[in-house]
């Protein structure tokens, strides 16, 4: 038997949060870096999950290959078969050489290539957000079935500090950005809330916004961008019908309602499922017969409201 502390409430399997702070390069980055950090944790340990962080703890010298060879070292737990995700957060600056996207580290960095590679046998849903500069290059290399990939830039050309991390950081445990109402924040509503203050900062300050933030959740390597969204849904569609993203983003939760903590994995798995499968029909609306859509609407809302009952009066 698994031991107790691998679970979360309800019995769902405990998440996997490794938050990497990269090298500030100027002392007034450290501080930002540091408060980002503190607020993933923040979240992280309010959802019951699991926090590991590599790059605050003093190193002798800067120089040193200590946080790769953690950061190297970790991966076995981030591989692990889990129904869990596990989110990797990096927190700091990045480059991109036109070659390969870096995440800038204290000593060697690490590039979107060997992430991708580190993470290849994982076996359990993953969700990396990048919030460095250069980051765009990050989506590419990591996307793939079961995974969310967050970059605060949509190329390595846009090479600035991004304030979108730290609008990341504050989005991802506060209700503020519960777009729908449901009492939590999902992946998706705080990425579209951080893009949103992110957009506000640049309007305010009278600049020209050099960040433009992503998100892949369909596996296509893509990526798209918040203006894409109206509330929670994709307004706008990719070309040659590529698939929108954003949808099983929305479904994922660093803290989640007192409602969805009295579902068991298996329910959270078919809940899941009927999400999706109601957003799916919705795109079809205007093709079917009127009588037909509501009828398999209905279908699947009766299911999902009987899931619900059946947890009504579980502890969570």
């Amino acid at each position: 038997m698994a031991p107790a502390s691998l679970f979360a409430s309800g019995g769902q399997p405990r998440p996997l949060v490794l938050l990497i702070v990269g090298a500030p390069g100027e002392d007034q980055f450290q501080s930002v870096f540091a408060k980002s950090e503190k607020n993933w944790r923040d979240a992280a340990l309010k959802g019951n999950a699991e926090v590991v962080t590599i790059g605050l703890d003093p190193i002798p010298n800067p120089e040193s290959d200590e946080d790769r060879k953690k950061v190297e070292a970790f991966m076995p737990r981030l591989q692990a078969t889990n129904a869990a995700p596990a989110w990797i957060v990096l927190i700091g600056h990045g480059t991109d050489d036109g070659k390969a996207a870096k995440f800038n580290l204290r000593g060697p960095d690490f590039s979107s290539a060997e992430l991708a590679a580190w993470l290849k046998p994982a076996q359990r849903p993953l969700i990396i957000v990048n919030t460095a500069s250069s980051s765009g290059g990050f989506i590419k290399a990591l996307s793939g079935p079961g995974r969310v990939v967050i970059t605060a830039t949509r190329s390595g050309n846009e090479i600035n500090f991004t304030h979108f991390g730290a609008f990341m950081a504050e989005a991802i445990g506060s209700l503020e950005a519960d777009l729908d109402k449901d009492k939590q924040t999902s992946l998706l509503e705080a990425f579209l809330m951080a893009s949103r203050k992110t957009l506000d900062f640049y309007k305010e300050e009278g600049r020209l916004a050099t960040e433009h933030s992503l998100i892949d959740d369909n596996g296509d390597g893509l990526g798209t961008p918040a203006d894409w969204f109206q509330g929670v849904r994709a307004v706008k569609k990719p070309e040659k019908g590529a698939s929108v993203d954003g949808r099983r983003a929305h479904q994922i939760h660093l803290i989640s309602n007192a409602e969805d903590l009295k579902l068991s994995p298996a329910e959270v798995a078919r809940r899941d499922e009927l999400e999706l499968a109601i957003s799916t029909l919705r795109d079809k609306k205007a093709n079917m017969p009127k009588d037909a859509y509501y009828s398999e609407l209905e279908s699947l809302l009766v299911e999902m409201a009987r899931l619900y009952e059946a947890s009504e009066h579980r502890q969570p």
